[in-house]
């Protein structure tokens, strides 16, 4: 009886090291996976502040926590354990996911590029007004949420997947751990970063008012006046890291071009910081190009489609 007893503590105690094992390697491993997503992470925090401009400024907080909330709700109910689902199952398939969700990082990125230099030449034959619906600010609010949520489900579904294939070889509970604080370590970060850079002008209001020092009052007229101009650069920034994301997830999974991407690193000048800019650029480029052809074929697609439809229309 004691002999048994004795080995039950013996499992007890190696489980527990065992444990304590699994819980010493999370902070590494959640340091070494927010390195490899910090491209995703600046992605998500400069677009995310567009979702809010123009909208009641007391409500920004709130549409953000409601971005928030959901983020994180898509991260650990549904895309973290989807990802340890299709590990297990079918691990194959991650990698294709992933090109998936790059290959539509780039479609958005060529977009908004498209949009900001073909402004200009919009059809301005159309009456002001013309063709546009009135909405409530309750309904803009929702639009802007839900858009908002869209996309960050493909920035997560990203994180998380990427996420798994940096604990791929480590125990189940180590996996699950990780990916959890990861969930909750990005979300706060990104949109704790949003809720700063949001408020920022209501804060140089503050500042800016009578009753506080002259240097105080300075500042806070120049933060009002910069903001404008920060959020601008904020949503270019945001653009070119979702092309080079976009683009460099889409190279890992294509053997050529992922030892394309080494080479030009290799080839450029240690100098700090050179090779990753290099590296960035480049993907970036790719994936302004990448995007512009999936363009050309969903818009041929869209074509194709309208004209058959009209073919089944009866005269």
């Amino acid at each position: 009886m004691a002999t048994g007893l004795f080995a039950l503590l013996d499992d007890v105690a190696a489980l527990v090291k065992a444990s304590a094992a699994t819980l010493d390697d999370v902070p590494t491993q959640v340091a070494r996976t927010t390195g490899k997503v910090s491209g995703i992470v600046i992605d998500d925090a400069a677009v995310t502040p567009k979702y809010v401009v123009g909208l009641d400024p007391s409500r920004e907080l709130a549409i953000i926590f409601q971005i928030a909330k959901k983020s994180l709700v898509n991260k650990l109910l549904y895309l973290g354990p989807a990802a340890l689902i299709l590990g297990f199952f079918v691990p194959w398939l991650i990698q294709p996911i992933l090109m998936l969700g790059g290959a539509y990082l780039c479609f958005e990125g060529y977009e908004k590029v498209h949009s900001i230099f073909g402004k200009h030449h919009k059809d301005d034959h159309n009456k002001p007004g013309e063709g546009l619906k009135a909405i409530t600010p309750e309904e803009l609010e929702k639009i802007r949420v839900k858009s908002a949520v869209r996309t960050d489900l493909i920035l997560s579904a990203e994180i998380m997947a990427i996420t798994y294939s940096t604990v791929v070889d480590k125990t189940l509970v180590t996996q699950i751990v990780v990916m959890a604080c990861i969930a909750v370590f990005i979300t706060i970060a990104v949109y704790g970063f949003v809720g700063l850079i949001v408020k920022a002008d209501d804060l140089g209001i503050h500042m800016a008012k009578d009753k506080h020092p002259r240097g105080i009052k300075r500042l806070g007229r120049g933060i009002v006046k910069f903001m404008p101009r920060f959020l601008t650069i904020l949503s270019y920034i945001g653009t070119i890291a979702m092309l080079w994301v976009g683009a460099e997830i889409i190279a890992h999974g294509i053997p050529f071009l992922h030892h394309g991407l080494e080479s030009i690193v290799h080839a450029v000048p240690d100098v700090p910081a050179l090779p990753w800019i290099a590296k960035a650029l480049v993907c970036a480029v790719g994936g302004l190009i990448l995007g512009a052809i999936i363009e050309k074929i969903i818009a041929f697609v869209r074509k194709y489609f309208i004209k058959s439809r009209k073919k089944e229309v009866p005269q």
